[in-house]
């Protein structure tokens, strides 16, 4: 009887620890099989630096001095997260597997080498001074007047690659790079995460420019203003909000940071005021070149801007939009008449270190181009796209002599490209985000607008210059008062950001303010 028993307990004991070691077994398959996905991870992570190692020998521009250092920082980077990859690996191998929390950490590690090997490619870009292109194609509108089951003509094929079919029945298509390709999918937030890094660099005193180019009815406004102040916020309202975070860092640090914004538009070649506190204003606005070379726009609003305070960045975009020129067209319902540009001006001083620096941020909403054919724009409406193509045309003139690095390069040729001269001969940083449209009526638009994209982004405007100068006592004190004092505003005006005031240049009274650039 007794062996009976035991030999029951025996099977019971033999049951049990059979199934827990079955489920043991699984767990290690389960761990097993990730170790092999997290293997094939660094693999491609380790291939893809190697690749851009390889680049990087190629690139004769490295040879500069100055940049020696940052690079070296960078492969140290690099061959550290390799060594943590590899560390990562055999730890996995030893364990037999994983925690749910050590492979969050793998695949964050994973982000953090694909974001290196984006800050390298930016680097080598920067050492080129090509100026950077992105592309965005919009999703299908309910004005586009197409079913439901229709095929988009431009289609992303990578994150850097896209395609463009002129019908359904093209096979053969058109396949066009650039730094960055964006698709219908891609929200406004996205697109913002690929320019924060581009839009920090004006805190660190370089002139930066990013403007949006693209036929009528393409998403340029939307992508550069949005609507609301939610996630389809457009870049200005993003840009000024990751200003204010970054300035708030820079001032630990014991910088002191002035910033004030301007907003104006070029219709019909004519320069005009979005931030005017009179509707029918009939100041004449000239760009001018001071005696210190800066560039500035005479008699213009200049609201002073705490970039942490949301409602002075709603009432400043609310100003500009009240003010700006839009129309109805066949292409478009809200056609943008004008080319705008925001300027962020920045000013900055270290009194400790003595230190002073000057960044402009330019972020400019191009009109669309048009063809009349399409647009049955008449009267007004026909001046303004003559006007448009004009202008557009001009910009494209400017880009084709920079790429053949032609000794005269047409600025003045329109008020828009004489506007963006700094950023554009070689002093600063530019970004151009080229808008496309889906549908098969605008193909032709859309292949022009590759086309020229694809030839903005071979020319080199050389290595961009950074505004930061010593400066003695008595000059760091007169910078010191010019940040903290500024004129009131009259009554009845825009809001400006509590205990803030906007400054304006007036002819009239025989003096001109230049915006500090």
């Amino acid at each position: 009887m007794m062996e009976t028993t035991l030999s029951e307990s025996r099977d019971v004991l033999e049951t049990k620890w059979r199934k827990k070691l079955e489920a043991e077994e699984e767990k290690f398959k389960l761990k097993e099989e990730e170790i092999v996905q997290l293997n094939e991870r660094i693999v491609g992570l380790q291939g893809e630096i190697s690749a851009l190692k390889d680049a990087l020998k190629d690139e004769k521009n490295l040879a500069a001095a100055e940049n020696a250092e940052e690079m070296s920082k960078l492969h140290s980077e690099i061959e550290i997260l390799k060594e943590r990859l590899r560390a990562e690996e055999l730890k996995g191998v030893a364990l037999g597997a994983a925690s749910a929390e050590k492979v969050a950490e793998l695949e964050q590690t994973i982000r953090n080498g694909q974001s290196e090997r984006r800050k390298m490619h930016n680097l080598i870009q920067e050492l080129r001074g090509n100026v950077r292109v992105f592309a965005r194609i919009r999703p299908f509108l309910p004005g586009d007047g197409v079913d439901d089951d229709a095929l988009p003509m431009a289609v992303p094929k990578s994150e850097t690659a896209m395609k463009l079919a002129m019908d359904e029945n093209d096979r053969k298509g058109y396949t066009f790079t650039f730094d960055r390709v964006f698709g219908p999918s891609n929200g406004q937030d996205t697109v913002f995460t690929e320019v924060s890094e581009f839009v920090q660099s004006a805190l660190d005193g370089y002139n930066v420019c990013l403007f949006s180019y693209g036929q009528t009815g393409s998403g340029k406004t939307h992508t550069m203003q949005g609507t609301g102040n939610g996630q389809m916020r457009g870049i200005i309202p993003r840009a000024i909000e990751q200003v204010g975070e970054y300035k708030e860092i820079l001032q630990k640090d014991g910088w002191q940071y002035d910033m004030q914004v301007s907003f104006v538009e070029i219709y019909n070649e004519t320069i005009r005021d979005l931030l005017r506190e009179d509707v029918n204003s009939d100041l004449k606005h000239e760009i001018k070149v001071g005696s210190d070379g800066r560039r500035f726009i005479s008699d213009i609003n200049m609201i002073p801007l705490e970039p942490t305070d949301p409602e002075a960045v709603e009432a400043v975009m609310r100003q500009a939009a009240k003010h700006r020129s839009v129309g109805i067209t066949a292409m478009n319902a809200q056609s943008s008449r004008s080319h705008s540009v925001f300027t962020l001006h920045l000013t900055a001083l270290h009194p400790e270190n003595r230190q002073a620096l000057r960044g402009t941020l330019n972020l400019c909403d191009l009109a669309g181009s048009e063809r009349l054919d399409r647009s049955k724009a008449t009267g007004a409406r026909a001046k303004e796209t003559v006007a448009i193509n004009k202008s557009l045309s001009a910009l494209t003139d400017v880009f084709v002599s920079i790429g053949k690095k032609a000794s005269h390069v047409p600025f003045r040729n329109s008020k828009l490209t004489h506007l963006l001269q700094p950023s554009l001969s070689g002093d600063g940083k530019t970004l151009m985000l080229v808008n496309l449209s889906p549908t098969e009526e605008s193909t032709q638009e859309t292949l022009c607008s590759l086309r020229f994209a694809s030839q903005v982004n071979k020319c080199e405007l050389g290595k961009a210059k950074r505004s930061l100068e010593e400066v003695d006592e008595e000059d760091a004190a007169s910078i010191s008062s010019s940040m903290s004092g500024a004129a009131p505003r009259k009554k009845g005006g825009m809001k400006s950001p509590p205990g803030r005031s906007n400054t304006r240049s007036t002819a009239a009274k025989g003096r001109t303010t230049r915006p500090r650039r």
